[in-house]
């Protein structure tokens, strides 16, 4: 029978997963499949799974819980495998992967941050600053332009955006990169200009969220910044 794979953890574990419920309308019983020094805490999969409020919410529950025992390796939602044989096969085929991987992460959690600019603001800002940005504006808005000015000032707007941006971006990061372990940055959506995982250690974790809390205040009421966080960390795995 296919099996829903939630964690992998060391052998050492306590797995206190009573009370827990598993994904699906009627979730089955958790339980572990072990392998040399691994295990994974599996169960059976629902025939039609679906990325359901519920089940999101029993996923992260099974994350949280054995975190708060342990290091985890947490798999994204939605992993499945054709049955237990198959799980024990991976946990030894990868084993050396794996037990550096839970090292790596022993004692950390993840915080997620998104970051963006009012996007008004900066483009005042752009005129403010950019003699020639200010320029082209000026003519287009005054009747005196050339017929391609427009283009010219958005692609002039653009540069500028996506430097100015890309600046933010690494003074952030820099500020708080001292107090992880390590970090992983995605592109960023819409209006963000920021999109970072960042790895704290527990002995790191207040002075990470005081140095990020500074970072944010230092910035104008132009920004928001979006902290999300202590997660599993899904982006180290």
């Amino acid at each position: 029978m296919a099996v829903y794979i939630y964690s992998i953890t060391g052998k050492q574990h306590p797995l206190g997963l009573d009370g827990l419920s598993g994904v699906g309308e009627s979730p089955a019983d958790l339980r572990a499949v072990t392998a040399g020094p691994l295990c994974a805490v599996v169960s059976d999969a629902p025939e039609d799974l679906r990325p359901k409020r519920r089940d999101i919410i029993a996923h992260q529950e099974v994350q949280k819980r054995l975190m708060a025992d342990g290091t985890v390796l947490p798999m994204r939602f939605g992993l499945i495998a054709e049955n237990d044989e198959a799980v024990r096969l991976a946990l030894e085929q990868n084993a050396a992967d794996y037990t550096d991987r839970l090292q790596v992460l022993e004692g950390c959690t993840e915080y997620h941050l998104k970051a963006s600019q009012d996007e008004d603001a900066l483009l005042r800002q752009i005129l403010r600053e950019s003699d020639v940005a200010r320029e082209l504006n000026d003519e287009i808005r005054g009747g005196t332009a050339a017929p391609d000015a427009s283009l010219r000032l958005g692609e002039l707007v653009a540069q500028e955006v996506q430097a100015r941006q890309e600046a933010l971006a690494a003074g952030v990061v820099e500020a708080l990169r001292p107090f992880a372990r390590t970090l992983d940055t995605s592109q960023p959506t819409g209006s963000d200009f920021l999109n970072v995982s960042f790895l704290v250690t527990e002995d790191q974790e207040e002075t990470f969220l005081a140095s990020e809390l500074s970072v944010a205040h230092q910035m104008s009421d132009d920004f928001d910044f979006r902290l999300n966080g202590p997660l599993p960390p899904y982006s180290f795995v």
